[in-house]
C-alpha cells in the first residue's frame, strides 16, 4: 500500500465512515467496517483515530462541509439579494435532494451522541458548527454586497440553522413534494426583508 499523509489518510477514512454509515447506520457501523470501506488495515485506522469520538467529530465537520461548500459557491453576489439568497438556498436543496442518506446520517449523529454517555458535546459542536457556518456566510455577504442587517447575524444565523435543520427534516419524512419550491421562495423572501441597505441606514440615521 503506497503511503499516504496523515491527513489525507484521516480524510479518506471519515468519507469512508460517511458512507458506510449512510448505509448501514451509527450503531450498525464498526471501526472494521470503516477500514475495508476504505481499503485499509485496522491498525491504519487506529492510528488516524484514537477514539471513536474522534471519528464521529471528524465525520460531522466533514458532513457539514459537503453541503456548505455547494452553498459557498452559489451564494456569491448576484444582482438582487433576493436573487444572490435565493440561489443559497437553491443549492442547499439540490444537495439534500441529491444526497438524502447523507442528510439523514447527521439527525442521527446527533441522537447518537446524545443518548452516548461521553459524546453530548458532539452534538452541541455540531448545532454551533451549523450556526458558525451561516455566520460566517451572513458576514462576507454582508460585506460583498454593502448590507446592513435588521437584526444581529447571531440571531439571523441560528435562525438560518434551525430553520434549514427543520425543513430538512420535514423534507426527508414527507418525501418529495411540489410544495418546497413554494416554502423555499416564502423563506428567501422572509430572509432578505430582514436586511436594510446602506442608503436606508444613512437616511434613518440622518446627516
Amino acid at each position: 500500500m503506497a503511503r499516504m499523509p496523515s491527513a489525507e489518510r484521516r480524510r479518506q477514512l471519515t468519507e469512508a465512515a460517511i458512507r458506510a454509515m449512510t448505509r448501514d447506520g451509527v450503531p450498525r457501523t464498526t471501526t472494521r467496517s470503516i477500514a475495508a470501506e476504505a481499503g485499509v488495515s485496522l491498525s491504519v485506522f487506529h492510528y488516524c483515530f484514537d477514539s471513536k469520538q474522534a471519528l464521529i467529530e471528524s465525520v460531522i465537520e466533514t458532513i457539514t462541509g459537503h453541503s456548505v461548500a455547494v452553498v459557498r459557491e452559489a451564494i456569491r453576489p448576484r444582482a438582487t439579494l433576493r436573487e444572490t439568497v435565493a440561489a443559497g438556498f437553491q443549492a442547499y436543496w439540490d444537495h439534500v435532494s441529491a444526497h438524502p442518506g447523507e442528510h439523514m446520517l447527521t439527525y442521527e449523529l446527533t441522537q447518537y451522541a446524545l443518548r452516548q454517555p461521553g459524546f453530548e458535546h458532539l452534538a452541541r459542536r455540531q448545532y454551533e458548527l451549523y450556526s458558525d457556518t451561516y455566520a460566517e456566510l451572513v458576514e462576507q455577504l454582508s460585506r460583498d454586497m454593502d448590507f446592513v442587517l435588521r437584526v444581529p447575524v447571531p440571531v439571523l444565523a441560528r435562525y438560518l440553522a434551525a430553520m434549514t435543520d427543520g425543513l430538512t427534516l420535514n423534507f426527508l419524512v414527507l418525501g418529495d413534494d411540489s410544495a418546497w419550491a413554494d416554502i423555499l421562495d416564502t423563506i428567501t423572501d422572509h430572509v432578505a426583508g430582514l436586511v436594510r441597505d446602506t442608503d436606508e441606514v444613512r437616511t434613518s440615521n440622518g446627516p
